[in-house]
């Protein structure tokens, strides 16, 4: 969608394939996700009403209403609306990761709201930390869409430590689980940390 001609060190798709190939196979990804899902998930590991509960979460992220209205502002839109980019391309992608563990392990409705907001919380903390990441690493923002562009680095880093306050207290509901739930409240300080002491030694 931005045109680079690499990612992460390796080509771009529609660089080494042209771009009606790089469409495809995009096209082609969806459907096989959720064959995958159906195929593989034995019923006695999830019963179907919770597998169409997650596919339709997923329908949804992927939407019209998720992420392709998201990048679709990321490409036409102006830089004002970046909060609205990241909350639709990252926050709900991490939303709905969240949000399908606990109904694939049988939540009820409040600890899947939690992990809802949790979710969504833990995806814009994550690109904003990574714009700051960009921005200290190149000596300029990558895009005039970044958090940085539009706020600057410091109300950058201010708006990733809501994020985490914000993220840590939808935990208060998941004590009674104790060790289970530690790794996912350790993620929140692990993205923020590790990233910002990067960019500060940078």
């Amino acid at each position: 969608m931005d045109d680079d001609l690499s990612h992460r060190g390796q080509p771009s798709n529609h660089a080494v394939l042209g771009m009606d190939l790089a469409i495809l196979s995009g096209d082609v990804l969806f459907p096989l996700g959720f064959r995958h899902i159906v195929s593989y998930t034995h019923t006695y590991l999830a019963p179907q009403t919770q597998l169409l509960h997650v596919i339709t979460e997923i329908a949804r992220v992927v939407g019209s209403t998720g992420m392709v209205v998201g990048q679709f502002v990321d490409l036409d839109g102006s830089p004002n609306t970046v909060e609205f980019i990241h909350e639709k391309k990252y926050g709900e992608m991490g939303e709905f990761s969240a949000v399908c563990g606990g109904l694939l392990a049988g939540g009820d409705v409040d600890e899947v709201q939690r992990l809802r907001r949790y979710g969504k919380a833990v995806g814009i903390l994550y690109q904003v930390v990574d714009d700051v990441l960009e921005a200290k690493g190149k000596g300029k923002e990558k895009t005039e869409k970044s958090y940085v562009a539009v706020y600057g680095v410091d109300r950058a880093v201010e708006a990733a430590e809501e994020l985490r306050a914000e993220a840590k207290r939808e935990f208060e509901g998941f004590k009674k689980y104790g060790d289970k739930v530690l790794t996912l409240y350790s993620f929140v300080d692990y993205a923020v940390d590790r990233g910002f002491t990067f960019a500060n030694k940078v």
